[in-house]
């Protein structure tokens, strides 16, 4: 029977070689869990938790079973038990998060059967309970999303929950601003964001306008409400555009899968649906979407539930994985990786390795179990089948080169949430958006992967934080993981060098110092002023004397500033971070 279900499958691909290849290997890694047997089930996360520089795996699980961690070492996975008190309830999303930028991660589980809880990370992964004090809801809301971004760009990280009921349909989503002290306040209403029962499985942070604001995008279940797309106005405050964005699709959705599949600057949206069709809603730059699912290829038209976007064979373009609940291929996918033509179109490729996937599915998530740069998927599925590790061996067919990158924020949020990251390779430009809880119900790996085919050579890299900050890494070799820290390439590069202009520190405390070399005895006019990221002069004083031009910022705020320096009719402009 299992034969005659692979030739179905085999012959419902394109016909030719592909270079994709992936191995399920969780009986391998001693990955024998599943989350149960009960339908609509919970999510996963890829992520580096104990921060080793490893991917390990945490999985949901029904009522009276444990939520499973698997400690990734050196490439194998060991289950391990953490010091958290289990309360062994339905468990749906995961995060690990940075609640309070003290550099160590938090952990955050939503529950449809029970209260939702945080555990805070003392720095040693002994984790204590400190929902109650947090300030977030003790009910049972019946929640199945939660997502983290930074929505008033305060530097810490704000939690966005879904919640969907069936029963009774009184079950809300909710917004909590981040206080910064470990305590969250609901701005649900006061932020805009519709306080009725919207059905919705999840929802991601993102920028869809380019504007520097995070806005959320909700993906709502069973034709009741459509999809919301909430547009942040920058003053805490959000407006629903899901209309004329053409965002608010009537569907069965499940997932928001975010992405730039076109490399294009503008990020795309993928949204699960059951047999009707999967949305593939294309980001057109000015502040509209198209749905271009039919046309591409991405349909699915199965039960769909997890998707997400990965550069499989590192050729430079987004291929893309989606999870099914169908369990053969008599008559519809049970699951389907499409692989990127180069232009924007996709095909299900022959012997890829997923027709062997016969089990019931849901969420899934990409890591990099080996550190090897090509990106590993997990999946969770119920009874009888265990979860699923599809291990990447597409070096196998092709050599392909790499550039993985992790964020350290320092102004911003610890973990960079809401950056986007741009490499140039081969004269060809790739941008990345790094989300803290995305796809359907799940948490990719830390690190933000680039395919760069067989460049051996990255012009740059470039990251834009939410804070405004910029930096740019020059030259940078490719098969390596890239850590970079918020601040610290600002340099003095972009003076002209014949004014002989420094300024330093770049990342200051309390005073900032600004020479002329050589021009220190000049009576030319040299007048300075300082401007914020709203444009606002906090500091400006003329005719200074160069060999006296320390400047006391010590009541400044912590942030981005700008220092407009005006010499001898002139102009240049110079960044510092003041801490």
């Amino acid at each position: 029977m299992r034969f005659a279900i692979s030739l179905v499958f085999t012959c419902s691909f394109l016909f030719g070689f592909s270079q994709i290849k992936f191995t399920e290997s969780s009986s391998a890694q001693n990955i024998n869990v599943s989350h149960g047997d009960n339908i609509f089930i919970g999510g996963l996360s890829f992520f580096d938790f104990d921060q080793d520089g490893w991917d390990d795996l945490t999985f949901s699980s029904e009522t009276d079973k444990p939520l499973y961690f698997f400690k990734n070492n050196n490439g194998t996975f060991q289950s391990v038990t953490l010091n958290l008190t289990d309360y062994e309830k339905d468990s749906r999303q995961m995060n690990w998060v940075d609640i309070d930028n003290d550099g160590d991660l938090d952990f955050f589980v939503a529950y449809d059967d029970a209260m939702n809880r945080l555990y805070e990370n003392d720095g040693s992964m002994n984790f204590t309970d400190i929902t109650t004090s947090a300030g977030l809801d003790t009910t049972d809301i019946q929640t199945w999303g939660s997502s983290w971004g930074d929505y008033d760009k305060d530097g810490d990280l704000d939690l966005f929950l879904s919640s969907r009921d069936l029963q009774n349909n009184s079950a809300r989503n909710y917004l909590y601003r981040n206080n910064g002290n470990k305590t969250f306040t609901d701005v649900t209403a006061a932020a805009g964001i519709d306080t009725g029962h919207q059905r919705s499985f999840c929802a991601s942070f993102f920028d869809y306008n380019n504007d520097g604001w995070q806005d959320i995008y909700i993906a709502n279940d069973r034709i009741v409400t459509p999809n919301l797309l909430y547009k942040n106005n920058g003053d805490g405050t959000f407006t629903d555009v899901s209309s004329e964005s053409g965002t608010d699709l009537l569907i069965d959705a499940m997932s928001t899968t975010i992405d730039d599949y076109n490399n294009d600057g503008w990020l795309d949206i993928y949204v699960t649906n059951t047999l009707d069709g999967n949305s593939f809603l294309r980001n057109n730059g000015d502040g509209t979407f198209t749905d271009i699912a039919a046309t591409n290829g991405t349909q699915f038209n199965s039960i769909a539930w997890g998707a997400v976007f990965l550069d499989a064979d590192n050729d430079t373009d987004q291929d893309l994985y989606v999870s099914g609940s169908f369990d053969n291929f008599l008559t519809y996918l049970s699951a389907a990786f499409y692989e990127n033509n180069g232009s924007g179109s996709y095909s299900i490729p022959l012997n890829a390795g997923f027709q062997v996937d016969l089990a019931v599915s849901y969420s899934n998530a990409i890591g990099d179990v080996n550190n090897d740069g090509y990106p590993d998927i997990s999946v969770l599925n119920i009874e009888p089948d265990d979860n699923y590790l599809w291990i990447n061996e597409c070096y196998e067919n092709v050599n392909n080169n790499w550039l993985k990158v992790k964020l350290n924020g320092t102004v911003g949020n610890k973990m960079g949430i809401g950056s986007w990251i741009e490499i140039m390779a081969d004269n060809k430009k790739q941008y990345r958006y790094t989300l803290c809880g995305e796809g359907y119900v799940s948490q990719n790996s830390g690190a933000e992967f680039f395919g760069v085919g067989d460049a051996t050579e990255i012009d740059y890299v470039k990251v834009t934080w939410l804070s405004g900050i910029e930096d740019v890494i020059y030259d940078v070799s490719p098969n390596q993981l890239l850590t970079i820290t918020e601040g610290n390439t600002l340099s003095n590069n972009d003076f002209n060098s014949f004014t002989n202009f420094k300024i330093f520190p770049t990342i200051a405390d309390n005073q900032l110092t600004i020479t002329g070399e050589n021009l220190i005895n000049s009576n030319k006019d040299f007048s300075v002023e300082i401007v914020n990221t709203l444009g606002q002069i906090i500091f400006s004083k003329s005719n200074m004397i160069l060999s006296n031009s320390s400047i006391d910022i010590s009541k400044f705020n912590s942030g981005l500033y700008f220092t407009n320096i005006k010499y001898d009719g002139l102009n240049f402009t110079k960044r510092f971070i003041k801490k």
